[in-house]
């Protein structure tokens, strides 16, 4: 993978000698669903960053969150064997020929990891003996000092530090602030794995796509896609909404009632409906699919309607999808486009998914493109219905698929990636 479209201030694990050295790895392998692995993608491809520090002579100890063990209102953190690391660690043991260590701690009811000191000493030992080649540490979100604040935090990330000899992040999707990705790497010699040097040179053929360039944005909440659909918008030469954004965007253009949308969201989108007055970038749908009922397809409760005989005062039951018809009607979008971002799935409920199947065998239709996937719900959905396009743009160049959607999303909102607080701290001065 070429580094010419990084920034020349990140600092990369390609340019330091990790000979003999411990390497503190952070990866976002979150990927464990109530004990078993779903899709084992964000391990994947991490094993490029892996096997260059064994081939360099260092030794890895690795970190990843798995799931919310903590309680945001009471602080408390809930130990499950849900979140562990363990099957993560037995994958790996079957796909590299290394011998994997999970290290254990004890573990205080409603308070996670506290007890650290010396607690690594003999593990860390082996490690540069060579009777093990890895260490994982148990999620690192049941320490108590990953998510807390001051004294607590810092502790913890003086701790982490101790461990090793550099740091490497190659979490992308691991966006937010925290001590294993934030505080730790301001208290070693810290680097870009290249997983995460890979994020960041496809996050620019968003940033600074080939035109003409679609966006697909869609989901359930509105007020967490608006600021990244701003900062999409004079990117993008059409784009194409779904889901509560797209419900709550046509609700106030056509002055109708729909079920499920919120006064407070309307206002939020009179932003939108003004900023398209003028360009029009905004793709409506002539077909949708609306739904008496919210959480069920049931025959008779749900019917194909015709947007273009909408009226306005007109009250809507809920819009839980776009009806694949549709698709033929904006086939030109789709067609023309050099550039396409996906972000989406169409439907509001996953039992309404045929507008989101339409879209996504649309897209992997046209050839020319370079087609970007991101989002858990996003990449979830192109695995479950689509399987045979999932698995082909695992291997081929005209598609990409970002670990995470919220650090995506948050580039886009932030207009550049590197504005990112654990990014930020990997860039020279």
């Amino acid at each position: 993978m070429g580094t010419n479209n990084l920034d020349p201030k990140l600092r990369l694990i390609q340019d330091v000698d990790i000979k003999d050295k411990v390497v503190l790895l952070r990866v976002d392998h979150n990927v464990v669903k109530k004990g078993e692995i779903k899709d084992p993608y964000r391990i994947e491809v991490t094993i490029k960053t892996l096997y260059h520090i064994a081939n360099k002579g260092g030794k890895a100890i690795l970190m990843t969150h798995v799931g919310r063990p903590r309680d945001k209102k009471t602080g408390e953190i809930h130990v499950s064997e849900d979140e562990s690391v363990l099957p993560v660690v037995e994958y790996l043991r079957e796909k590299l020929p290394a011998k994997i260590h999970l290290q254990e701690f004890p573990i205080e009811k409603g308070r996670g990891i506290v007890e650290l000191n010396g607690s690594m000493r003999e593990s860390i030992e082996k490690l540069k003996r060579g009777e093990i080649d890895i260490i994982y540490l148990p999620n690192i979100r049941w320490f108590q000092g990953e998510q807390a604040s001051g004294k607590t935090r810092d502790d913890f990330a003086e701790w982490l530090s101790s461990l090793g000899d550099i740091y490497v992040n190659d979490a992308f999707s691991s966006w937010r602030a925290h001590a294993s990705t934030y505080e730790v790497a301001m208290k070693m010699p810290s680097y870009a794995g290249f997983q995460l040097q890979k994020e960041l040179v496809s996050i620019n053929k968003v940033l600074e796509p080939v035109r003409p360039f679609v966006a697909v944005i869609a989901g359930s909440k509105y007020d967490t896609k608006i600021g990244p659909l701003k900062g999409l918008y004079p990117k993008a030469d059409r784009i194409i909404l779904g889901g509560l954004i797209y419900n709550v965007y046509i609700s106030v253009k056509y002055g109708i009632e729909i079920a499920g949308v919120s006064d407070d969201e309307k206002k939020e989108a009179i932003e939108l409906m003004e900023m398209d007055s003028v360009d029009r970038k905004i793709v409506e749908f002539p077909y949708l699919i609306e739904s008496d009922l919210f959480n069920e397809k049931v025959d008779g409760k749900y019917r194909k309607i015709d947007m273009r005989k909408i009226k306005k005062g007109d009250k809507l039951n809920y819009i839980l999808d776009m009806a694949p018809e549709s698709i033929e009607e904006i086939k030109e979008t789709f067609e023309s486009a050099k550039t396409i971002f996906v972000n989406a799935v169409m439907g509001l409920t996953p039992t309404f998914s045929e507008g989101t199947m339409a879209l996504y065998r649309f897209i992997d239709g046209n050839h020319n493109a370079l087609k970007l996937f991101a989002g858990g719900d996003t990449l979830q959905e192109l695995r479950n219905l689509c399987p045979d396009i999932y698995l082909k743009g695992m291997d081929h160049s005209d598609y990409y698929y970002f670990t995470g959607g919220g650090s995506v999303l948050t580039s886009l909102e932030k207009g550049s990636p590197y504005l990112l607080k654990p990014i930020q701290v990997l860039m020279d001065k």
